[in-house]
């Protein structure tokens, strides 16, 4: 059997799933596009990706869930906003019989902007000392 040829795009992703799932998946990467505008889209792991700086998220629909993976340490800022979700190290699960809540996950992607760009000031920075010296 000739194996399936491997995703492209966000979109090709997308419409992989029913209507209800699409949309959920639309809502989602709509929001992460708003919040971080310059964030480049690439598929990774076989799943939507985001980067900027690095890897900014990911997302993936799931048979029950909508899994958003925004790092540990988003999980760990947001955790008392999460504890109605299932959530492990790196990873939340968004029932996908509920909306989607768009509010909370436009913070949690906020935070990784932040983040990741202030990770990649702190390494300009100490590549700027260490010629200085």
């Amino acid at each position: 059997m000739k194996p399936e040829k491997p995703l492209q795009s966000i979109d090709e992703y997308i419409a992989g799933y029913p209507e209800e799932v699409q949309a959920k998946l639309k809502q989602l990467r709509q929001t992460v596009k708003r919040i971080a505008p310059e964030a480049r889209e690439k598929i990774s792991y076989s799943m939507p990706s985001f980067t900027l700086n690095g890897t900014l998220l990911y997302f993936a629909a799931h048979p029950n869930h909508i899994g958003f993976y925004p790092y540990p340490s988003a999980i760990e800022a947001f955790k008392k906003e999460l504890s109605q979700y299932h959530t492990a190290k790196g990873s939340i699960q968004f029932p996908i019989d509920k909306p989607l809540p768009l509010d909370l996950i436009s913070r949690i992607v906020d935070f990784r902007v932040k983040e990741k760009r202030g990770k990649a000031t702190a390494k300009v920075r100490a590549k700027t000392s260490t010629k200085a010296l």
